[in-house]
């Protein structure tokens, strides 16, 4: 049988299921990338110690509440900027997921 008659199962095998893992991974490097951006894991690590490690008497409740303030709304805004990121990394898989179904209609369709 000859080797292009193959062609069409590896296309789909690469599309459907090599090329979305490779693009899991790139979307995975960049939330890792935005979560070290805004600190995200270190200011979890950090999150219950005084802000600026203050420890001088009469300062370290103060401190570690304005730390934990502060701390929490950045964290906060980090998560409320990640939703849109995670949607959009969304739509372009299934936008990618899609295209060849797509090409195929708009071929047929003519």
């Amino acid at each position: 049988m000859p080797a292009y008659l193959f062609f069409p199962f590896i296309f789909l095998g690469f599309w459907y299921i090599h090329a979305p893992l490779l693009i899991l991974e790139h979307f995975q490097e960049i939330n890792r990338a935005f979560f070290q951006l805004f600190s995200t894991p270190l200011l979890l690590r950090t999150f219950f110690r005084p802000i600026k490690n203050e420890y001088r008497q009469g300062l370290v409740g103060f401190s570690i509440g304005m730390g934990i303030v502060l701390k929490s709304i950045v964290i906060l805004v980090s998560l409320v900027l990640f939703v849109p990121l995670i949607l959009f990394e969304l739509l372009c898989l299934l936008g990618f997921l899609a295209l060849p179904i797509f090409t195929f209609a708009i071929v047929l369709w003519r």
